[in-house]
C-alpha cells in the first residue's frame, strides 16, 4: 500500500484553500488523512497555579475538553466535505500542533504533509510561532506548503 499523505486542516477558509491547492499536486489514488489538532484546555483552570486556586470545577473542565474534541471533529468533517474527500480518513490530534503532526507522519510512514502558510512576516512568525515552519524543519517526509498567494481566488 502507498504511504498516506497528511492534509493539515485548522478550519479556516485559508486552510481549505491551501489543501485544495496541495491536492492538485498529488496522484489521484494517494491515500489521504485529514489531520486537525484540537485546542486542549489548560488543566490549571481546575488545579490553579501558585497561590491562586482553580476557577473551574472538574465537571466543567471535562465538558470544555469534550467540546474541544467535538469542535476538532467538526473541523475534520467540514474539511472532508469542502474538499469532496468523503472516503479520506480523519484524525484529531492533541498537543503541540507542529510536533503532533510530525509525530503522526513518522508513526504512519507518511510520504508527504500538505499544510498552508498564513504568510506572516518574520517578526510575527518569531513572536507567534509557525506550525508550518516547525513542520518543514522537523517532518520525516516531504512537506508541501501552500502560501496565501497560491490560494487566493
Amino acid at each position: 500500500m502507498t504511504s498516506p499523505v497528511l492534509l493539515c486542516a485548522d478550519g479556516s477558509d485559508h486552510s481549505t484553500a491551501a489543501l485544495r491547492a496541495g491536492l492538485a499536486l498529488l496522484a489521484p489514488a494517494t491515500p489521504l488523512i485529514i489531520v486537525t489538532v484540537m485546542l486542549e484546555p489548560d488543566p490549571g483552570l481546575v488545579t490553579g497555579t501558585g497561590i491562586a486556586g482553580g476557577v473551574m470545577s472538574p465537571e466543567a473542565f471535562d465538558q470544555l475538553e469534550s467540546d474541544a474534541v467535538t469542535d476538532a471533529k467538526l473541523v475534520a468533517s467540514e474539511t472532508q466535505a469542502a474538499l469532496g474527500l468523503h472516503d479520506a480518513e480523519a484524525r484529531v490530534l492533541r498537543g503541540d500542533p507542529g510536533g503532533s503532526i510530525c509525530h503522526l507522519a513518522e508513526e504512519l510512514g507518511a510520504s508527504a504533509i500538505v499544510i498552508g502558510s498564513r504568510g506572516r512576516g518574520g517578526i510575527k512568525r518569531a513572536v507567534l510561532g509557525s506550525v508550518s515552519d516547525h513542520v518543514v524543519r522537523n517532518a520525516p517526509c516531504t512537506v508541501i506548503v501552500t502560501g496565501p498567494k497560491a490560494t487566493d481566488d
